[in-house]
Protein backbone atom coordinates (compact mmCIF):
# COMPACT_ATOMS: atom_id res chain seq x y z
CA UNK A 1 0.00 0.00 0.00
CA UNK A 2 1.20 3.68 -0.75
CA UNK A 3 0.65 5.57 2.09
CA UNK A 4 -2.01 7.95 2.24
CA UNK A 5 -0.76 11.66 1.50
CA UNK A 6 -3.71 13.16 3.90
CA UNK A 7 -2.05 14.86 6.30
CA UNK A 8 1.40 14.06 5.81
CA UNK A 9 2.51 17.47 5.54
CA UNK A 10 1.20 18.04 8.75
CA UNK A 11 2.94 14.80 10.43
CA UNK A 12 6.19 15.59 8.80
CA UNK A 13 6.52 19.25 9.85
CA UNK A 14 5.47 17.73 13.48
CA UNK A 15 8.30 15.26 12.91
CA UNK A 16 10.75 18.11 11.89
CA UNK A 17 9.40 20.06 15.13
CA UNK A 18 10.07 17.15 17.31
CA UNK A 19 13.32 16.20 16.06
CA UNK A 20 16.13 18.07 17.34
CA UNK A 21 19.42 19.92 14.85
CA UNK A 22 21.43 17.20 13.63
CA UNK A 23 19.26 14.40 14.86
CA UNK A 24 18.34 10.93 14.23
CA UNK A 25 15.53 9.60 12.45
CA UNK A 26 14.94 5.76 11.62
CA UNK A 27 12.25 4.92 9.28
CA UNK A 28 10.72 1.58 9.60
CA UNK A 29 9.62 0.21 6.33
CA UNK A 30 10.83 2.60 4.24
CA UNK A 31 9.04 1.46 0.70
CA UNK A 32 9.68 3.81 -1.68
CA UNK A 33 11.62 6.47 0.62
CA UNK A 34 8.93 8.93 0.98
CA UNK A 35 9.72 10.02 4.38
CA UNK A 36 12.96 10.68 3.26
CA UNK A 37 11.56 12.93 0.55
CA UNK A 38 9.43 14.92 2.37
CA UNK A 39 11.78 15.26 5.68
CA UNK A 40 15.11 16.15 3.50
CA UNK A 41 12.79 18.84 1.42
CA UNK A 42 12.37 21.04 5.05
CA UNK A 43 15.22 19.68 7.16
CA UNK A 44 18.88 19.01 5.43
CA UNK A 45 20.96 18.48 9.16
CA UNK A 46 19.32 15.22 10.01
CA UNK A 47 20.98 11.56 9.56
CA UNK A 48 18.07 9.68 8.23
CA UNK A 49 18.27 5.78 8.47
CA UNK A 50 16.08 3.09 7.34
CA UNK A 51 14.21 -0.45 7.38
CA UNK A 52 13.43 -2.49 4.64
CA UNK A 53 11.79 -6.43 4.65
CA UNK A 54 11.92 -6.00 0.64
CA UNK A 55 15.42 -6.44 -0.74
CA UNK A 56 14.16 -4.89 -4.28
CA UNK A 57 12.70 -1.46 -2.75
CA UNK A 58 15.91 -1.71 -0.90
CA UNK A 59 18.01 -1.13 -3.63
CA UNK A 60 15.96 1.47 -5.19
CA UNK A 61 16.62 3.79 -2.44
CA UNK A 62 19.79 3.54 -1.10
CA UNK A 63 20.73 6.91 -2.09
CA UNK A 64 17.91 8.73 0.01
CA UNK A 65 19.29 7.29 3.23
CA UNK A 66 22.28 7.41 5.26
CA UNK A 67 22.22 3.90 5.90
CA UNK A 68 19.75 1.30 5.00
CA UNK A 69 19.32 -2.03 7.13
CA UNK A 70 17.66 -4.62 4.95
CA UNK A 71 15.70 -7.33 6.91
CA UNK A 72 12.88 -7.63 9.40
CA UNK A 73 12.56 -4.87 11.97
CA UNK A 74 11.96 -7.49 14.40
CA UNK A 75 15.01 -8.94 13.69
CA UNK A 76 17.08 -5.68 13.70
CA UNK A 77 18.46 -5.21 17.21
CA UNK A 78 20.02 -1.29 16.51
CA UNK A 79 21.79 -1.66 20.31
CA UNK A 80 24.57 0.65 18.79
CA UNK A 81 21.76 3.32 17.62
CA UNK A 82 19.71 5.99 19.33
CA UNK A 83 17.17 7.60 17.32
CA UNK A 84 15.95 11.47 18.06
CA UNK A 85 12.99 9.92 16.28
CA UNK A 86 11.42 6.67 14.71
CA UNK A 87 8.57 6.55 12.21
CA UNK A 88 6.17 3.62 11.63
CA UNK A 89 4.44 4.41 8.89
CA UNK A 90 2.20 2.04 7.64
CA UNK A 91 3.97 -0.71 9.29
CA UNK A 92 1.89 -2.23 12.56
CA UNK A 93 -0.56 -3.86 10.22
CA UNK A 94 1.69 -6.23 8.45
CA UNK A 95 2.44 -7.51 11.67
CA UNK A 96 1.09 -9.66 14.34
CA UNK A 97 -0.04 -8.21 17.53
CA UNK A 98 2.34 -9.77 19.34
CA UNK A 99 5.08 -9.05 17.35
CA UNK A 100 4.09 -5.25 16.44
CA UNK A 101 3.80 -4.64 20.43
CA UNK A 102 7.15 -6.07 21.09
CA UNK A 103 8.54 -3.94 18.33
CA UNK A 104 7.17 -0.77 19.93
CA UNK A 105 8.57 -1.65 23.48
CA UNK A 106 12.31 -2.13 22.16
CA UNK A 107 11.89 1.26 19.87
CA UNK A 108 10.92 2.87 23.33
CA UNK A 109 14.34 2.05 24.53
CA UNK A 110 16.10 3.56 21.32
CA UNK A 111 14.36 7.04 20.61
CA UNK A 112 12.99 9.85 22.69
CA UNK A 113 9.71 9.46 20.29
CA UNK A 114 8.18 7.58 17.35
CA UNK A 115 5.17 7.68 15.12
CA UNK A 116 2.65 5.91 13.84
CA UNK A 117 1.14 6.06 10.65
CA UNK A 118 -2.06 3.40 10.65
CA UNK A 119 -5.16 2.54 8.87
CA UNK A 120 -8.42 1.07 9.81
CA UNK A 121 -9.99 -1.78 8.60
CA UNK A 122 -7.77 -2.38 5.28
CA UNK A 123 -7.84 -5.33 4.09
CA UNK A 124 -4.17 -6.43 1.55
CA UNK A 125 -3.16 -8.93 0.07
CA UNK A 126 0.94 -9.68 -1.59
CA UNK A 127 1.24 -6.44 -3.72
CA UNK A 128 4.39 -6.44 -6.81
CA UNK A 129 5.67 -9.35 -5.82
CA UNK A 130 5.75 -8.36 -2.13
CA UNK A 131 4.41 -11.11 0.34
CA UNK A 132 5.31 -8.30 3.19
CA UNK A 133 2.61 -6.06 1.86
CA UNK A 134 -0.20 -8.54 3.22
CA UNK A 135 -1.83 -6.92 6.27
CA UNK A 136 -2.23 -9.17 8.77
CA UNK A 137 -4.45 -6.50 11.83
CA UNK A 138 -7.04 -5.42 9.37
CA UNK A 139 -9.42 -5.44 11.63
CA UNK A 140 -8.02 -2.02 13.62
CA UNK A 141 -10.05 0.67 14.41
CA UNK A 142 -9.06 3.22 16.47
CA UNK A 143 -10.77 1.41 19.34
CA UNK A 144 -8.64 -1.85 18.91
CA UNK A 145 -5.51 -0.31 18.41
CA UNK A 146 -5.79 1.63 21.72
CA UNK A 147 -6.63 -1.90 23.35
CA UNK A 148 -3.37 -3.42 21.64
CA UNK A 149 -1.12 -0.29 21.60
CA UNK A 150 -2.07 1.69 24.98
CA UNK A 151 -0.21 4.70 25.99
CA UNK A 152 -0.38 5.92 22.23
CA UNK A 153 -1.80 9.80 21.83
CA UNK A 154 -3.62 10.69 18.57
CA UNK A 155 -1.79 13.42 16.70
CA UNK A 156 -3.89 13.56 13.65
CA UNK A 157 -6.80 11.78 11.84
CA UNK A 158 -6.80 13.28 8.44
CA UNK A 159 -9.48 10.82 7.07
CA UNK A 160 -11.87 8.04 8.99
CA UNK A 161 -9.52 5.34 7.89
CA UNK A 162 -6.13 6.64 8.81
CA UNK A 163 -4.48 8.11 11.51
CA UNK A 164 -1.17 9.06 13.35
CA UNK A 165 -0.58 8.63 16.54
CA UNK A 166 3.29 8.53 18.91
CA UNK A 167 4.84 8.43 22.05
CA UNK A 168 7.35 9.24 24.13
CA UNK A 169 10.31 6.88 24.64
CA UNK A 170 12.26 6.45 27.39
Amino acid sequence: MASYDDGKDFIVDWICEHTPECGGILDVGACDGKWSDLIRAKRDDVIIDAVEVFKPNAARILYKYDRIFVGDIFDYQYKRFWYDMIIFGDVLEHMDVWKAQDVLKYARTRTEDYVIGIPFQYRQGPLYGNEWERHIQDDLTPEIFEQRYPGHELIIRPRGDYAYYHRRGK
